[in-house]
């Protein structure tokens, strides 16, 4: 099983990167949280996750081993899979979701695109002691400005990557971009975007 890959990025985009090792490219499947520290560098060493299914052999990447052990303990929960996994830390920080299991913040579980009642219920009993022994922090970002139409474009595009329809994404990203003029970057629009599909 791959552990990490440590190499060269030659494609990034907030749902997912090409990491080359040794002249052999990688696409590997990340969320908001690991895009948004990766996003300015060139090559970078990233933790994996090798989900194996009858259809595929699929990578989740993350920047830190912390984000990926609270990935491993989302996945251990019954109808939480792979890419809700991935979801929940596009929406939430592995901080946020820390203090929402521990305090039981079944609501704010719930907000998340594809968590209903019974499994933000599940996370919180199956998680909460869990989730106590993994040592999480905030970490600033430094969010970079870009042109408008540019980030609203890869906004879109990563929602219609994690499985939302095209037209209603659009519609979702242009009103935040309206309602939250402060929202500077793509992962400012996607988080807001997520709550309100």
């Amino acid at each position: 099983m791959i552990a990490y890959l440590k190499g060269i990025i030659t494609y990034k985009s907030p749902t997912k990167i090409y990491v080359e090792c040794a002249g052999v490219g990688y696409s590997v499947n990340i969320s908001l949280q690991t895009y948004a520290k990766i996003e300015e560098l060139k090559d970078a060493k990233v933790y994996v996750y090798t989900h194996i299914s009858e259809q595929a052999h699929t990578l989740y990447g993350f920047m830190d081993e912390m984000e990926r052990d609270v990935f491993l303990l989302l996945i251990s929960v019954n109808g939480v899979g792979p890419n809700t996994a991935r979801l929940i830390l596009s929406s939430l920080s592995p901080n946020e979701l820390k203090k929402a299991i521990i305090y039981q913040e079944v609501s704010l579980i719930q907000k998340i695109k594809g968590i209903g009642p019974k499994t933000a219920q599940r996370m919180v009993l199956e998680l909460k002691d869990k989730m106590e022994k993994i040592q999480t922090d905030e970490y600033s970002i430094e969010m970079v400005t870009k042109p408008k139409s540019l980030e609203t474009d890869e906004a879109i595009t990563a929602l219609v990557m994690l499985g939302f329809p095209k037209n209603h994404s659009e519609k979702v990203v242009q009103k935040v971009s309206k309602e939250h003029p402060s929202a500077t970057s793509v992962e400012e629009l996607i988080k807001l975007s997520l709550k309100n599909l």
